[in-house]
């Protein structure tokens, strides 16, 4: 449902009345309790199975991907639960490995349903080999995102890939049918025309291209936001990649992305598109990052990755501190801002990027659970409070996607795939680096980051 917020001001992309949310508040306290004694790892575990829920149990029916939204409340725009999500999905094929990994699910099951995906995906309509945003799940076909937008998207299928990828990666040595799975993936990787994307060779990707509508939505994918990905992917490609030229000039804007600023003391080390004072929604440290180490990873202009990340998190925290439009209820245990369902004026739900220069009261779960890897005392702080101190907050597939204490402990019943679909993974990262591993030790990656001149100590990459 994302697309990259590129103003301030955020149109909502639907407004829909919430029903009976009194009564869906009481039932959820009686639900969601928690005791107080229970310990992290068994908060850990807990908030991990519960956001795998939604792509195991509430996945679109037909292609088991992840749905774009998963209402409790029932109430869906223009009657949409058939509509996956190409980003998201990439996600939730990483939370499907998280939950194998750790035993919420067998892997004969998961080996089954990931083939099935994966058949999906090869059917499904295509652009140079990118798929579009929004796909519908019954019929392949692809759902237009906005009229011009009918194409393939860059980003959304870097997300996808990402995770394809560590699919890949983890069943490539395992029994015939893990091999099999491991080869369509494989194949789904190898199809996709990264270098098609620079519009005639421009040494920059662009977002979308349309056979209907070409290249007309023309969003050149420059830093810094959360495209990092799809460059690294791009360069990383055996069939059709990228130059290092192109990563430097596109993404880096030749190098002008850097910047001096700090805040709360912290370097913000490049500017973030459009938020230069604190910096971008949280989402941005974190969808690049699912597969993609940021521990002692450097490339020509940043020295450290992590400490990129980790200030751009700690910088948010800072500022819901401090809390200058003062917020009923922000503080070192309530607090994160990102891209996520939200609250129109008149109480109705919309769809906002939250961040400091656009924060409207609204604390998005997923901002700092899937901060794990970089504030791991503060994201902890968030997850104990908010399972046993606001057990209305939780749903049947973890937090609910927007909440506010200010506004009278406001939520939405509803969940999006792309925030719900962070959660599991980056705490996996945090706790075991799991993913990192299985992204990070794929042959190509390795290539790509050398040739764009990154270096990773951990995983000899020179």
């Amino acid at each position: 449902m994302r697309r990259i917020i590129w103003s301030v001001a955020v149109a909502s992309l639907f407004t829909i009345s919430c029903k009976n949310n009194e009564l869906k508040k009481a039932e959820n306290a009686q639900q969601g309790v928690v005791k107080s004694n229970i310990t992290d790892d068994e908060l850990l575990d807990r908030v991990q199975k519960d956001a795998l829920k939604y792509f195991w149990e509430y996945a679109e029916p037909h292609s088991m991907l992840g749905r774009e939204r998963y209402h409790e409340d029932d109430i869906y725009p223009d009657d949409d639960k058939h509509v996956i999500t190409t980003g998201g999905s990439g996600f939730g094929l990483a939370t499907i490995l998280v939950g194998v990994e750790r035993g919420f699910i067998s892997r004969k099951e998961a080996v089954k349903r990931l083939t099935h995906m994966m058949d999906f995906l090869e059917k499904s309509d295509r652009y140079k080999g990118a798929w579009s945003h929004w796909i519908n799940g019954e019929t392949g076909k692809t759902v237009p995102f906005g009229k011009k937008d009918n194409g393939g998207d860059l980003v959304e299928t870097a997300f996808l890939t990402s995770g394809i990828l560590m699919v890949r990666e983890y069943f490539k040595n395992g029994n015939v049918e893990e091999k099999a799975l491991a080869q369509k993936c494989d194949q789904l990787w190898k199809g996709i025309q990264w270098n098609w994307y620079t519009k005639e060779g421009q040494k920059v990707l662009y977002w979308h291209w349309s056979p209907e509508y070409q290249w007309e939505m023309n969003f050149p994918l420059e830093g810094y936001n959360e495209c990092l990905i799809t460059y690294i992917l791009a360069a990383s490609s055996p069939t059709y990649p990228i130059d290092a030229e192109t990563y430097y000039k596109g993404w880096t804007r030749n190098g002008t992305y850097l910047t001096n600023k700090k805040q709360y003391g912290l370097s913000m080390y490049v500017k973030h598109n459009y938020a230069e004072e604190y910096g971008g929604p949280l989402f941005w440290a974190q969808y690049s990052y699912i597969g993609l180490d940021p521990t002692n990873l450097s490339d020509k202009l940043i020295e450290n990755y992590f400490n990129l990340n980790k200030n751009h998190i700690l910088i948010d925290y800072q500022y819901c501190i401090e809390n200058p439009k003062q917020w009923k209820g922000y503080g070192p245990n309530y607090w994160g801002l990102t891209a996520s369902y939200s609250r129109n004026k008149d109480g109705s739900v919309g769809y906002n990027a939250h961040f400091p220069q656009n924060d409207h009261g609204i604390i998005t779960p997923t901002a700092a659970l899937s901060s794990f890897p970089y504030s791991p005392k503060e994201s902890m702080d968030f997850l104990r409070f908010i399972y046993t101190q606001k057990p209305e907050f939780i749903g049947s597939a973890g937090p609910y996607d927007a909440t506010s204490i200010h506004y009278n402990n406001w939520y939405t019943p509803r969940y999006l795939a792309i925030d719900q679909g962070t959660i599991a993974p980056m705490i996996e990262n945090y706790r075991t680096g799991f993913l990192w591993k299985l992204f990070m030790n794929a042959p190509e990656i390795k290539k790509g980051l050398e040739k764009l001149s990154f270096q990773s100590p951990k995983y000899g990459i020179k």
